[in-house]
């Protein structure tokens, strides 16, 4: 059912700030480690140079080969790749490696040089077999949910020399170098991590900026400089603490407290409203910028009634966006109507140029031209420890939207994220929530991991047209914003299928001390917080 184009209503912050750069938890039980060779030793007066930050993305792994998930904040940190994003550029940049380029006209390719005389933190040495052990065992490994998703146009990695990487891929890909620069990549050690399994010992061995002191399993981990690093970060503290809060409240209580100095992911609604408005708050800054953080509703077309088109599609047609970003979210998201945010080209309003504004009537016709006439019982899952405090009263809103209209007997569960992540791997969940914060920046990163047979979310989603004619045709196109067309035609498939549901487009902000600069520069394209960028104004 196709209407006029219409504009769709958008609900703004309350009051604009400062503007961040536009610009992305979780299984080993680990104990405390040992301090690590080549991290700098700080002394009393160096600990006047550390900043303490709170974030509720707390890792589920310390091996890149097992994470596509919020564990990458940690790993941007401690482990280096070939290429990154200095502060300001939204194109990967080299950092372990010296130059990087196509050396086909094909897109099939893709070259590196690395810098001389790279180093692990333990002075192990840093060469093109590193970085070729790094990528195969990701493949080798194969993590169920795991970043070998990301490498579907990787054929083989050669190397030539102690400083030559070359990547032949099976197909164009021009997105290739934007995959080289996520934390999945992350070049490891081959002498402390296994080609065919993970690292099991709960020990760090990585080239980043800093080098990982001690981790203690959801409550904290101690960052310090690595003295053997070799790239383009300008480390402007000399060590980094990462508390992990499940609570927003707990952790505004601790920025007040002085026991942390900023934050970086999972304030509340109220909580930055009330910064907002300054009451109270005098001695904190809140730095607002646009976000390309998506929540989406997905739905697995193997169980009974999910796997019916018209009830997807009449949950679409009842979905009331605007009501749950300013009943819910205080305004400090906006909503969305395609799985491509706003920012990135191929961002349409496709969602609501085919169903329009929230209508239960419109809904039952969906229905009962499908043959079905009774309400549609249906659980919807999602998880409680990962997105934020608000998340539950989120979905009980979704419930409530549902049930109002009549035509749905709708009931939710929250899940630690852990339970959660294994159960919808597994097909046992029919409808679930998640938030999805991109690989890198580009509309591809939107769409490609949730098709085909393989996917992030575990789900098969099969689509031709999308997999094998779509994205192939944009992947051979080096100016991203000539592909437009492709992933216009791939959201009217995603429109159609209703197997995505978008709900809205997340905001950036960083709550901090007064007296904590950088905040404006710490998150890179893909809303991964650079913790070399903050530092004590006091301290520089």
């Amino acid at each position: 059912m196709r209407v006029p184009h219409r504009t769709p209503p958008v609900h703004r912050s309350l009051i604009p700030l400062r503007p961040l750069p536009r610009v992305a938890a979780l299984a080993t039980a680990l104990a405390l480690l040992p301090p690590l060779a080549g991290c700098g030793v700080l002394s009393s007066s160096d600990e006047e140079k550390r900043v303490v930050v709170g974030t509720s993305s707390a890792p589920s792994t310390l091996d890149p080969a097992a994470s596509w998930d919020g564990s990458w904040e940690l790993f941007r940190n401690i482990y280096q790749t070939l290429l990154n994003y200095p502060s300001g550029s939204s194109s990967p940049q080299p950092d372990a490696a010296e130059s990087c380029r196509f050396t086909d006209l094909s897109n099939r390719v893709y070259t590196c040089e690395l810098r001389e005389g790279l180093t692990f933190s333990n002075g192990d040495t840093l060469d093109a077999k590193a970085v070729k052990h790094s990528l195969d065992r990701i493949r080798a490994i194969d993590v169920e949910g795991g970043p070998a998703g990301l490498l579907g146009s990787l054929d083989r990695v050669e190397t030539k020399g102690e400083r030559t990487v070359v990547f032949r891929l099976n197909k164009p890909d021009a997105t290739f170098p934007f995959v080289l620069a996520t934390p999945a990549m992350s070049i490891v050690d081959p002498k402390a991590y296994p080609k065919t399994k993970l690292r099991e010992d709960g020990k760090v061995t990585g080239s980043g900026p800093y080098a990982l002191e001690s981790f203690k399993e959801d409550v904290r981990a101690e960052l310090v400089r690595n003295d053997r690093y070799k790239g383009f970060a300008d480390r402007k503290n000399d060590a980094v603490t990462i508390r992990y809060f499940q609570d927003s409240g707990a952790m505004i209580k601790a920025l007040h407290r002085e026991e942390i100095d900023a934050t970086y992911r999972g304030l509340a609604a109220k909580d930055i409203v009330a910064l907002e408005s300054e009451t109270g708050h005098e001695d904190l800054q809140l730095v607002e910028g646009s976000g390309t953080e998506v929540r989406y509703l997905a739905f697995d077309a193997d169980h009974r009634w999910t796997s019916k088109p018209a009830v997807r599609r009449a949950i679409a047609q009842i979905l009331d966006r605007g009501g749950i970003a300013h009943k819910i979210y205080r305004d400090t998201v906006d909503p969305l109507y395609s799985m491509v945010p706003r920012g990135l080209a191929g961002h349409t309003t496709a969602f609501f140029d085919v169903y329009g504004n929230p209508d239960a009537e419109a809904a039952e016709r969906i229905l009962t031209k499908a043959g079905i006439r009774k309400k549609v019982p249906l659980t919807f899952w999602y998880p409680t420890d990962r997105f934020g405090s608000v998340t539950g009263p989120e979905f009980e809103e979704i419930k409530r939207q549902l049930n109002a209209s009549g035509l749905f007997e709708v009931t939710v569960e929250g899940r630690p994220w852990k339970e959660y992540a294994k159960g919808f791997r597994k097909g046992k969940y029919p409808a679930i929530g998640n938030s999805w914060f991109p690989d890198f920046p580009d509309a591809e990163n939107f769409i490609a991991p949730f098709v085909g047979k393989q996917n992030v979310l575990g789900m098969p989603y099969e689509s031709p047209e999308i997999t094998d004619r779509l994205l192939p045709e944009s992947r051979r196109e080096t100016d991203r914003g000539a592909v437009v067309d492709q992933f216009e035609r791939a959201q009217r498939i995603l429109v159609d299928d209703a197997r995505l549901l978008p709900l809205w487009q997340g905001k950036q902000y960083v709550a901090a001390s007064e007296d904590i600069a950088g905040g404006e520069r710490a998150l890179d394209p893909s809303t991964i917080m650079q913790m070399w960028e903050l530092h004590k104004k006091t301290s520089w």
